[in-house]
């Protein structure tokens, strides 16, 4: 099996603050496509908010995008 690792730096979503993360990709189908885009959420060490990053295993980074699946409590009405 075909593994890589591939080493990515970005600005958080949230804080702008730098961050590097280093990643094994790993799979059958790195071997029939290398620039398939995979998808990974990495938390930011300063803020901890969650960067959802879109990259290739090649090591290009295509996009950093906040998480979007945060579920807000509604709150009770007056009525």
């Amino acid at each position: 099996m075909l593994a890589l690792e591939v080493v990515l730096e970005f600005a958080c979503c949230n804080c702008a603050h730098d961050v590097g993360v280093t990643l094994k990709c790993e799979g059958a189908s790195l071997a029939s496509d290398m620039d398939l885009p995979a998808r990974v959420k990495v938390p930011c060490p300063t803020c901890g908010e969650n960067n959802v990053l879109y990259f290739t295993p090649r090591g290009t980074l295509l996009r950093v995008a906040p998480e979007q699946n945060r579920v807000e409590i509604p709150h009770p009405s007056c009525n």
